[in-house]
């Protein structure tokens, strides 16, 4: 039987060991584990006493259900946002993350969906949460983070910090279970958002620093042996920046948040490096990469601690990477792969001495390829392009939806699989050739273009600073490949010029049958395309 675990009774273990040592580092706070433990005591047992928590066994239920009161974090990144994860799960309350920057009818429809009954958000927010919250009937607790935009408290509304301060320090009165759940919302760039539940122990050791350790006792012995200093500039509603997150915390290294946590500021994110001597930086693919490239040319600055580079979330173009390393050569740059579905499946590390590529991934364990038709595992070295699945710790289902729990987890010869979607190919040395999302396939002439081979393919070239791939109608294709562009500042390139650069890379039916070019490129906060926004603009630009 695998190791469980409770993510709380982790951090409460961690924090008995190494309570002196800097758990968070935000701005002018710094938090040791001792005191990042009582303030997720604090809000816990304030939770706990609003009568929050667990209310059905997980054994009672069906993988798409749950028996827990759900928190929405409607938050920029702070140690608030963790808080509110943590100090949730201290009540055995399911917190759950909500994109800041939803319109009220998406904020009205995720707390909705989710059935929210509290929400901890930033004062910046107010307005919005007084405009939707009688909209949401589920809604009955609303606890408000102080911060510089001047917004009262609402009526019925609780400070964070007096409630932090009017609550007990001690440990809850419950029993954590390892069973207790870890809710993700997916973007929704292709869809509307879906709640991936998670139990704890499954997505602490698939995606938050669990590893392959096997007993409580290995892990806080590794905890004591931590001390890296670990800066996730994605954003924390979004998997891949809390994952990294929760990895430092769970890991016993200090989680260092980067003072601007509105915008993408290469010279904060650099600076906060430099000042706080950051070991390894996760960003979210050429959306952070190209930025902080330019302003590595721009700046000097002292990277001698910097020894990872991870990019989570989206891969980096292999040309970013040698950027990277001209720039740092000491640095490992790493793409890790996974998905909400999954947790981590794979990782490719580039560094001066390998060279710098994209688009192979050494698989992670569990991880195996599947046919097409889901009725067979198919041995590295196979021709045929399959889906990338995943076994063993995978999530329950998704949150009221049993049609997609049983699409996307599919059982196969007694074995539950989790298959996000992702089309692949396990070559004979053992990595995995990926393809892309077949969400954002391009069916074009009867052949399967995948989106992303696409995008990397334009990135080549000199002149492009960035780019989204996407298919619109054609009557003579049925589909068409559409590259939207954003060009360098000051440089220029045709039409023409960039589908003859993508022939050096792709096959002649995959190029781009037309480029359309924008000032900028519409991305999610943490970087991820939006392939709605594409579409919409390759068909206004017929």
């Amino acid at each position: 039987m695998p190791f469980e675990l409770n993510i709380a009774t982790l951090q409460e273990a961690i924090a008995e060991t190494i309570g002196d040592r800097e758990a968070l580092v935000f701005r002018d706070r710094r938090f040791s584990y001792a005191q990042w433990n009582e303030r997720t005591r604090r809000l816990g047992n304030y939770l706990h006493g609003l009568g929050l928590g667990c209310h059905t066994p997980r054994a009672d239920l069906d993988g798409w259900a749950s028996g827990q009161d759900h928190l929405a974090l409607y938050l920029y990144n702070g140690n608030e946002y963790l808080e509110g994860m943590l100090g949730a799960y201290k009540a055995r309350v399911a917190p759950f993350n909500v994109n800041y920057r939803y319109v009220d009818d998406e904020l009205v429809y995720l707390l909705n969906d989710a059935g929210a009954r509290a929400i901890v958000y930033h004062a910046e927010f107010a307005p919005r949460v007084a405009a939707v919250r009688d909209r949401v009937p589920t809604l009955e607790h609303l606890l408000q983070v102080s911060d510089d935009s001047g917004n009262a408290l609402l009526p019925g509304a609780v400070d964070y910090e007096a409630a932090l301060a009017d609550s007990s320090p001690e440990r809850p009165d419950v029993e954590w279970s390892p069973d207790d759940l870890y809710i993700l919302y997916t973007g929704g760039t292709t869809g509307m958002p879906k709640g991936v539940l998670w139990r704890q122990s499954d997505i602490l050791f698939s995606a938050l620093g669990g590893g392959a350790h096997e007993s409580l006792a290995s892990l806080v012995e590794a905890a004591g042996n931590g001390g890296m200093r670990m800066l996730p500039a994605a954003p924390f509603m979004h998997g891949a920046g809390h994952w990294i997150a929760f990895t430092a915390l769970n890991g016993g290294h200090t989680c260092i948040i980067q003072d601007d946590v509105k915008r993408l500021d290469p010279k904060d994110i650099w600076g906060v490096c430099e000042r706080e001597r950051v070991n390894f930086l996760q960003i979210v693919g050429d959306a952070f990469g190209r930025p902080l490239l330019d302003e590595l040319e721009r700046g000097d600055y002292d990277l001698s601690a910097l020894q990872i580079l991870l990019s989570g979330g989206a891969p980096l173009n292999a040309s970013l990477k040698a950027q990277f390393l001209e720039h740092v050569p000491h640095l490992a740059v790493i793409d890790g792969l996974g998905s909400s579905e999954t947790g981590g499946q794979g990782s490719h590390i580039s560094s001066k001495d390998a060279g710098a590529a994209t688009g192979r991934f050494t698989p992670g364990p569990d991880n195996v390829i599947v046919d097409e038709s889901l009725s067979r595992v198919l041995e590295p070295g196979h021709e045929d392009l399959g889906w990338w699945a995943k076994r063993g710790r995978v999530p329950l289902g998704y949150l009221g939806d049993e049609a997609k729990t049983k699409k996307t987890f599919v059982t196969i010869d007694g074995v539950r699989y989790a298959i996000p979607g992702d089309r692949a190919r396990h070559l004979a040395d053992g990595t995995v050739e990926l393809h892309g999302r077949d969400s954002v396939t391009i069916n074009s002439g009867g052949e399967k273009i995948f989106a992303e081979e696409v995008e990397h393919a334009i990135k080549q070239h000199p002149a492009v600073y960035d780019a989204v791939v996407t298919g619109r109608p054609s009557e003579r294709w049925g589909s068409e490949v559409v590259a939207v562009v954003r060009l360098k500042d000051g440089m220029q390139a045709s039409e023409a010029e960039l589908i003859e650069s993508c022939g050096a890379h792709l096959a002649r039916y995959k190029l781009p049958k037309a480029v359309v070019f924008r000032d900028e490129i519409a991305r999610s906060p943490s970087g991820k395309a939006d392939y709605r926004w594409a579409r919409a603009q390759a068909e206004a630009s017929r």
